[in-house]
């Protein structure tokens, strides 16, 4: 069937498609042989290095827990720092005050600008320059500070490009009815950029916890990563069964975000569908900022 978008394929092309496919499907078949005979010559496959992981919960209360309570410490302390700071940043930027948004553009465009890591050097070795933390802490405060830091100038663009995407008639109605521009951007426009915005904020959530990782690998943070490592060598190099366990871990805990925020933003969608009922002029005395006369109030 032919659309707009789409004309029908001829027999030549189906043919030439079956071709296609069959080849990557026999190339693709080739390459996971070939992995799986690597794999098996070195003798990763062996029951012996898989065996912790199945039998008894030594390797995960010794090594894993406590590498992924580290993780998830660092990444909620940093989304809770960089979500309400990313926030006020993007609205920031989009302020009519120049003394408000040239700082906090030069403050967002700086901190993007620079790699999470660099960061992250810089916060450990700021900490441990001029401040009482100890070297016991010290890698986590490092490694929240440069994630807040880089997320949180991330998220501020977010924001901004939101609320920036909501067509101007809505800000044009809010003042219309007498609300002032604060009014209009925390009662109108944020709620309504929320939903636009979900995705991408879950996005930058799961980089946050995948960040965490950087610190185990440079400030010898001890996250769930930096476990594979040590755990791998108590057991005998089982390098690819270690790390296929934390990959797995990390794949859960990314998918379960992103999956919450799916369910959160159809739920938002949802309850905010306009039921089509049109206000009176003394139903209007409600709205925040308006008086029922029609004048500001």
């Amino acid at each position: 069937m032919s659309s707009v978008l789409y004309d029908a394929q001829g027999p030549r092309a189906k043919r030439r498609n079956i071709l296609y496919t069959a080849f990557f499907v026999v190339a693709l078949a080739a390459v996971l042989w070939w992995v799986y005979s690597s794999l098996d010559e070195k003798h990763q496959l062996d029951w012996a290095l898989w065996k912790p992981f199945f039998s008894g919960s030594e390797a995960y209360t010794t090594y894993i827990w406590p590498g992924l309570e580290n993780t998830l410490k660092a990444a909620a302390l940093s989304m809770v720092i960089a979500l309400p700071l990313g926030a006020v940043l993007g609205i920031a930027r989009l302020s009519d005050h120049i003394w408000v948004r040239v700082p906090a553009t030069v403050v967002v465009e700086f901190f993007r600008a620079i790699p999470v890591l660099v960061l992250m050097i810089f916060g450990n070795e700021l900490y441990s320059q001029y401040t009482d933390v100890s070297s016991d802490d010290r890698p986590l405060y490092a490694v929240v500070t440069g994630l807040v830091l880089y997320n949180a100038s991330v998220l501020a663009e977010i924001v901004r490009a939101g609320i920036l995407a909501l067509p101007k008639g809505q800000s044009e109605a809010a003042m219309a009815i007498g609300m002032r521009k604060n009014q209009a951007m925390r009662l109108i426009l944020l709620p309504q950029a929320v939903t636009t915005m979900l995705p991408a904020i879950v996005s930058q959530l799961v980089v946050i916890v995948k960040d965490t990782a950087l610190g185990g690998a440079v400030l010898t943070f001890p996250e769930l990563l930096a476990s594979a490592n040590t755990m791998s060598g108590y057991y005998g190099a089982n390098t690819i069964a270690s790390f296929t366990v934390v990959a797995v871990i990390f794949v859960v805990i990314n998918f379960s975000l992103t999956s919450f925020a799916s369910w959160l933003e159809g739920r938002l969608r949802r309850g905010k569908k306009s039921t089509g009922a049109v206000l009176g002029v003394d139903e209007t005395v409600n709205i925040p900022g308006h008086a029922g006369t029609g004048t500001a109030a």
